[in-house]
C-alpha cells in the first residue's frame, strides 16, 4: 500500500480528480482538512474564543500543523498542488517539509507559476499540470502502465 499525502490549495477539486483516477490502485490518500472554515477555527472550536485574531489564527496553526506533520513524515509521496488563488505560502511550506524529510515530491501547478516555484520544481521528482497527470505517474509508479 502507498501512502501518498495531498498537500496544497483546498479550494478546487483536484484531490478528488487524482483519487477517482486512481481507484483500484493500492494507494491510501491523506490530506489537511480541506474544509476552510474547519480549518480556520479548529483551534478556539476545541481550545476556547480568542478576541485577538493573532491567537485564533495561531491555535489554529498549532492543531493544523500536528496534522499535516503527521500526514507528511507518514508519506511515501507528497503531491503539492499550487493553486491560483491566494499566494499558497502553506502549500510551499510543506514541500519544503517533505524535501527535508527526503520524501518524494511530486507538484501540481500552473504553467504561470514555474518562475516563482523554479525551487520546488528543482526538488520535486515530478512536475505536472494536471490532476490526471499526477493519477497517470502514480500508475505508472505502482504498476508501470502508461496512459493509453
Amino acid at each position: 500500500m502507498l501512502d501518498v499525502y495531498l498537500a496544497g490549495e483546498i479550494h478546487t477539486n483536484w484531490r478528488e480528480e487524482i483519487i477517482a483516477a486512481c481507484a483500484g490502485l493500492p494507494i491510501a490518500f491523506h490530506s489537511p482538512n480541506t474544509n476552510h472554515a474547519d480549518s480556520d477555527d479548529c483551534g478556539v472550536a476545541i481550545l476556547g474564543p480568542e478576541d485577538n485574531k493573532f491567537w485564533h489564527d495561531h491555535k489554529a496553526a498549532k492543531l493544523n500543523a500536528i496534522r499535516i506533520r503527521k500526514g507528511i513524515q507518514e508519506a511515501d509521496i507528497v503531491v503539492v498542488c499550487f493553486g491560483e488563488k491566494y499566494k499558497q505560502w502553506n502549500a510551499a511550506f510543506d514541500a519544503g517539509y517533505a524535501a527535508a524529510l527526503d520524501t518524494p515530491i511530486m507538484v501540481l501547478q500552473r504553467p504561470e507559476h514555474q518562475h516563482a516555484l523554479k525551487e520546488i520544481d528543482a526538488a520535486a521528482l515530478v512536475v505536472a499540470e494536471k490532476p490526471e497527470q499526477i493519477a497517470q505517474a502514480l500508475h505508472y509508479v505502482l504498476d508501470g502502465t502508461l496512459p493509453k
